[in-house]
């Protein structure tokens, strides 16, 4: 029994070495068909194949649809009033008005500070006495120069007879010489009457400019506000001197009031003067509306940026000057792609943007711009309208390489 069970083992053996190794003799020994050549080619490549793909990176990639989304562009400014300006004096004298207090609201014209005259209207007065002297004297003046002219024309006549009657031989020279003298003396008195009326009508010019100039120093003693607003300090005090330049009051608008913001070199083509903005006040969280009415052609020397003015209305002026705001301005919408960020990487040369598979399954690398950053992920042009971004392994992989990719669940 021991013998026959050797046996039957060995004949086990060499029947599964022969259907092993030499299978197409074995099936056509028993009446099977031996396998086609190009079946066996075909398992060939495909163990080929299967064994490449085992030895390929594997990688996660989502397939990704770019989406219209609203471009914004986000500064943080602050608010700033629409005018401010400090009322100085542009004269010296004494204040004799009461003070207006910090905060009370002012109106166009109002007199914020009222100084003493002084003897200023007595030389108004003076200075109209004059005029009237000055202009008493221009008739007579214009009467001397007529008479003057009048001397001369009888002093040319009386010339003119007593050269002809001595070219006749009735006159002697000694009467031509004295006429000729006549005449010279009557020119000599018209251009004195003449320098006589220049110098009335010279006397009424600056007894004039004297009248306006101390009229407008009256005028300088009532300082007024330029625009209405509100004090942001005291006026001056009763009694106090106040010299040229020296401070009246400060004087703030703040309706409409201005969000004041700096925009990068490379979102300044972005902002458009018009555009709708908005922003969230810090002191609050109150928001506001307004449109860009200001934007800088000149950027600042030491941050590169460009100055952006938003204007708001504030009626009740419950916005106050100086307040932090996060400013969001309304810009023309992009197609861009949301996706995590940890797919961002760099490739080489420190370019940002994300790896891309073919339908090849080769990698590729497509530069990207960061649009925002949300809490889903980042949103990013510059990708084609549908990409496949490898999400996962992007790092251990580079450009030309092919890749095993696995794909994201859409439903993710």
């Amino acid at each position: 029994m021991r013998l026959f069970s050797i046996l039957a083992a060995a004949v086990v053996v060499l029947f599964l070495a022969f259907f092993i190794l030499d299978r197409p003799r074995f099936l056509a020994a028993f009446g099977g068909q031996p396998e086609p050549e190009a079946t066996q080619s075909q398992e060939t490549e495909a163990a080929e194949t299967q064994q490449t793909d085992a030895d390929l990176v594997k990688v996660m990639v989502r397939k990704s649809k770019a989406t219209q989304v609203d471009s914004a562009v986000i500064l943080r400014g602050q608010t700033e009033a629409a005018r401010q300006v400090e009322v100085r004096s542009e004269t010296s004298a004494i204040v004799i008005s009461e003070p207006l207090r910090k905060g009370a609201r002012i109106t166009e014209g109002e007199t914020m500070c009222k100084l003493d005259p002084g003897t200023r209207q007595a030389m108004v007065q003076e200075w109209r006495a004059r005029l009237k002297e000055a202009e008493s004297r221009v008739p007579e003046s214009e009467a001397r120069v007529e008479e003057a002219r009048a001397r001369l024309e009888e002093a040319r006549i009386n010339q003119n007879a007593a050269s002809r009657l001595n070219q006749d031989g009735f006159a002697s020279q000694t009467r031509v010489a004295t006429a000729d003298a006549n005449v010279a003396a009557a020119e000599a008195g018209v251009s004195s009457a003449s320098s006589g009326l220049r110098a009335a009508l010279s006397g009424i010019e600056s007894a004039t400019a004297s009248i306006a100039a101390a009229e407008k120093e009256i005028e300088r003693l009532t300082i007024k506000a330029p625009f209405s607003g509100l004090l942001e300090s005291d006026t001056a005090e009763l009694g106090s001197l106040l010299q040229p330049g020296a401070l009246c009051g400060t004087v703030i608008q703040l309706d409409p009031i201005k969000l004041v913001g700096f925009v990068p070199e490379t979102e300044v083509n972005r902002v458009t003067l018009g555009a709708q903005a908005g922003a969230r006040l810090a002191a609050g969280g109150s928001d506001v509306t307004g449109d860009v009415v200001f934007l800088s052609r000149s950027a600042d020397p030491q941050t590169r940026t460009f100055r952006v003015e938003i204007e708001v209305p504030n009626p009740d002026l419950a916005i106050r000057d100086g307040q932090t705001a996060e400013i969001v301005i309304a810009s023309d919408g992009v197609q861009a792609h949301l996706i995590p960020q940890s797919a961002l990487t760099l490739n080489d040369e420190g370019t940002l943007g994300v790896r891309l598979v073919d339908a090849e399954n080769v990698v590729q690398f497509a530069p990207i711009t960061l649009m925002r950053d949300t809490a889903d992920g980042v949103w990013v042009t510059g990708l084609p309208a549908t990409a496949d971004i490898i999400t996962v392994g992007q790092e251990y992989v580079t450009a030309g390489v092919r890749v095993a990719p696995t794909w994201e669940d859409l439903s993710q």
